[in-house]
């Protein structure tokens, strides 16, 4: 070991207010032979991380290090941990945490993807699982609107569905529709169909990539999950719904069944997002995509306890949580009520109005994305309205109210950055 410039290979971390390294020698079958010295370290903003030949991470740690005892009872958690509070101080972070801070930060949802020429460059054949468990090819398209738009966060790119189809629900994306299952979830034993997650041995490739872009990301990465509601809808109608027929029905019919599988699903989006925080992702958020199709009483009685247990899973990590959903205007003190720190918030509520109903916490959003369908000073009218309605408060992230769509043009969304980073004003 050489104390400086040190490369130290990290085989334990636990992050607490400093970054604590365990030195472990390990045995030919690659089992932990004993405990060497430990290591700690101020979180390093410079800090580099890279793989080894052996696919163990080493990190680069330009600081002192400080010879100290691991804590006793302390989390062992992957590697790419140590870097998780390296962006504590970043204009998202400090926005998704109310905090003072000097630009306001702006990223979008679905950036990665579609309306690229890049990632059209590079996508490939197949349906959006196969690009999922490519991790090399999941980390450049993740990377591409980083470098095109100058956001000021990273998304995962990934699909909510992937817990189920990995644990072998019977669920693929079909291009063009959206996800789809041979045998939609009618019985309770179809439960046995949906096994408790294993990140490690179920969406390895997941975790890959994410430890690919903490290595390579100089702003914070978004990890996700899908809420309970949203991916059961699909598990139940075994297609996008318009109407939501078979899950309502399932939801008033046998309320049992629904809080099991309900359950079951929030048990998967609990080992999912903990393992993508344990990978490195600096913040993650819950994306209930259809809450909007139940009322408030439907809401709070078949969902909201469910919602609500996801975010508690996840709130000793200390990343900031944000919970989404479209056509949630009704729904919205539920949703902040459910836990998050940060309340997504879709164009039909302007900004103002939303913060008046919640108080005082984090929102992001909220631009119609057919005003940048509809060009670009369309785009930056409805940018700036955004920027006034929120007047200069330090918890907003700058967001569409929903996804980029496919046939977005890039040049649009970059013109939005620009407003945002250049016009938008924080109180101090």
């Amino acid at each position: 070991m050489v104390v400086g410039a040190a490369v130290v290979e990290v085989v334990d971390v636990v992050v607490v207010e400093v970054v604590v390294v365990e030195l472990v020698t390990a045995s030919d079958d690659g089992s932990s032979a004993g405990s060497g010295s430990t290591l700690t370290s101020p979180v390093p903003h410079a800090a580099t991380v890279r793989s080894n030949a052996g696919g163990r991470a080493s990190i680069d740690i330009r600081s002192t290090l400080v010879v100290g005892p691991l804590p006793l009872g302390a989390p062992r958690v992957g590697s790419l941990r140590a870097m998780t509070g390296r962006f504590d101080d970043h204009s998202f972070i400090r926005a998704c945490r109310g905090l003072p801070h000097d630009q306001v930060p702006v990223w979008f949802m679905r950036q990665a993807g579609r309306s690229l020429p890049e990632y059209r460059a590079i996508r490939g054949t197949g349906t959006i699982l196969d690009a999922i468990a490519d991790p090399d090819l999941s980390t450049e398209i993740t990377l591409q609107p980083v470098r095109r738009y100058g956001v000021d966060a990273a998304i995962l790119y990934s699909d909510i569905v992937v817990p189920a189809h990995a644990v072998g629900f019977g669920l693929t994306v079909t291009p063009g529709v959206g996800p789809e299952v041979e045998r939609p979830f009618r019985a309770a034993e179809d439960l046995d169909r949906l096994r408790p997650l294993e990140p490690e041995a179920d969406t390895p490739y997941v975790l890959e990539t994410v430890r690919q872009l903490v290595a390579e990301l100089d702003v914070p990465l978004i990890g996700f999950a899908g809420a309970p509601f949203t991916v059961a809808s699909y598990l139940i109608e075994g297609r996008p719904s318009r109407d939501y027929i078979n899950t309502k029905g399932l939801m008033f019919t046998n309320e049992p069944l629904w809080h099991a599988l309900m359950d079951r699903l929030a048990d998967m989006a609990i080992a999912s997002l903990r393992s993508q925080i344990d990978a490195g992702a600096s913040a993650i958020q819950l994306f209930d995509s259809w809450a909007g199709a139940l009322s408030p009483p439907q809401y709070e009685r078949y969902v909201l306890p469910h919602s609500s247990k996801v975010l508690a899973g996840v709130a000793d990590t200390g990343v900031p949580r944000i919970h989404f959903g479209v056509t949630t205007g009704e729904l919205l003190e539920l949703i902040r009520d459910a836990g998050a720190d940060v309340v997504g918030v879709d164009w039909r509520v302007p900004i103002d109005r939303a913060r008046a109903r919640l108080g005082d916490i984090a929102l992001q959003g909220n631009l119609d994305p057919t005003m940048v369908l509809a060009g670009a000073a369309a785009a930056v009218e409805g940018t700036r309205d955004v920027l006034a309605r929120n007047d200069g408060h330090p918890g907003h992230i700058f967001n569409l109210g929903h996804g980029v769509t496919p046939d977005c043009d890039p040049a649009v969304l970059a013109e939005v950055v620009r407003v945002v980073h250049t016009e938008g004003c924080i109180n101090p």
